[in-house]
């Protein structure tokens, strides 16, 4: 199957102070990282590449973590479903500068 590329936001509902809202957004963003899959931590979202199961299985984890820093979460997510494969690089490479 083809891989997906999903962009997910975790938005923490019920608190008030900015450092417990950003700690519950690296909850969730720590499972991506450990997942192992292909992703891209932005400003305003995380954007991850995988099988569908992988990748769902990855947010739902990811959507866990985030509640157990914060009382309820929204979760945004987009999903890049192409049956002939489409990848974070392939998006992103007109728009990468070289560096030497």
């Amino acid at each position: 199957m083809a891989h997906i590329m999903v962009s997910l936001k975790v938005l923490p509902g019920g608190l008030t102070d900015k450092a417990e809202v950003y700690g519950a957004v690296d909850q969730a963003i720590a499972i991506v990282q450990q997942s192992g899959l292909k992703h891209l931590v932005g400003p305003s979202e995380t954007t991850i590449e995988g099988s569908y199961d992988e990748v769902m299985s990855v947010i739902r984890h990811a959507q866990e973590a985030a509640l157990e820093a914060a009382p309820r979460i929204f979760t945004l997510i987009g999903i890049d479903w192409d049956p002939q494969g489409s990848s974070i690089d392939e998006k992103l490479a007109g728009y990468r500068e070289e560096t030497s």
